[in-house]
C-alpha cells in the first residue's frame, strides 16, 4: 500500500506534491486517514466537560419522562439501545487514541534509549518481544532492582571503606 507521503526530487509546490500525492492514494489509506481525524477530533470532543454535562442532562430528561411513559419497557429501551450505541462506538475511538498513544510513547521512549550512554539498545521494540522474551527481561529487572536495594541498605561504614 502506498500511504505515505513520497519525498519529491524535483523543486514542487507543497500543494501540487499534495495533489498528486491525493492520487496515489488508495480507498483504504482514505479511510484509515479520514477514521484519524475522526477519532481525534471525537476524542477531543466526547473527553470533555460539556460532553459529559450533556450526558448528564439526557439522563435526567430521560429519567424525567419516566411518569409520562409510565416507566414503560419502552422507556427503559430507549436509554438501554442509546447507551449501547453509544459504547459500542466509543469502544472503536477509544482504542484507536490509546493505540496512537502507546505508539508515539514507545517511539519517544526508543529515541531516549538511543540517545543515553550506556543504555541497552536491545531495549529498543521491546513491545515486539515474545511473552517469554519479556519474563526474561522482567526478572533480570527484578534483579537489578534487588541489588539496588542491597547496596542501599549497606551500613555507612561500608560504603565508606569501599569508597576509599
Amino acid at each position: 500500500m502506498l500511504c505515505e507521503i513520497k519525498h519529491s526530487t524535483v523543486n514542487k509546490t507543497q500543494i501540487e506534491e499534495l495533489k498528486e500525492h491525493e492520487k496515489e492514494r488508495n480507498f483504504f489509506c482514505v479511510i484509515r486517514d479520514a477514521f484519524h481525524v475522526f477519532a481525534r477530533r471525537s476524542s477531543m470532543v466526547l473527553g470533555s466537560p460539556w460532553a459529559f454535562a450533556g450526558a448528564i442532562l439526557i439522563i435526567f430528561v430521560w429519567a424525567a419522562t419516566g411518569p409520562t411513559f409510565h416507566f414503560s419497557d419502552t422507556w427503559q429501551l430507549i436509554i438501554n439501545t442509546g447507551t449501547t450505541i453509544v459504547t459500542f462506538l466509543m469502544v472503536f475511538l477509544i482504542q484507536n487514541t490509546q493505540n496512537r498513544d502507546a505508539k508515539a510513547m514507545h517511539l519517544k521512549l526508543d529515541e531516549i534509549i538511543r540517545a543515553v550512554k550506556g543504555a541497552r539498545n536491545q531495549l529498543v521494540d521491546l513491545e515486539k518481544l515474545s511473552d517469554e522474551e519479556l519474563d526474561k527481561l522482567e526478572k533480570q529487572f527484578e534483579q537489578l532492582r534487588k541489588r539496588a536495594e542491597n547496596d542501599g541498605k549497606r551500613p555507612r561504614r561500608a560504603v565508606r571503606v569501599e569508597s576509599r
